[in-house]
């Protein structure tokens, strides 16, 4: 997958969802929990997903610097930031109660 190989912020991403996951089974979160954590992890991961998809595709379509790729690559990656700081929220609030 191309994702793997050449992005390294999905790979972190995959490497910080699994440590999350490994967290929220050894203090046995809840069904509902659950379903909060994993929703954000694949937000965060569909995300980065786009972004990446959206970044090859602006280099394809233009290689010359242009304003308006700029954006489309910025908004990409604020999205990714919007994904990432909900799921920190998520991850804050079902797991410090379980570790405090």
């Amino acid at each position: 997958m191309q994702l793997f190989k050449k992005d390294r912020k999905f790979l972190l991403h995959c490497v910080i969802a699994a440590a999350v996951i490994c967290i929220c089974a050894a203090v046995n979160i809840t069904a509902v929990e659950w379903l909060f954590i994993i929703t954000a992890v694949f937000l965060v991961l569909i995300t980065e997903t786009l972004n990446s998809a959206i970044e090859y595709t602006v280099d394809l379509i233009t290689g010359d610097y242009h304003i308006l790729a700029r954006y489309a690559k910025d908004i990409a990656a604020a999205a990714v930031l919007l994904a990432s700081i909900y799921a920190v929220i998520v991850g804050m609030v079902i797991l410090l109660p379980y570790l405090f």
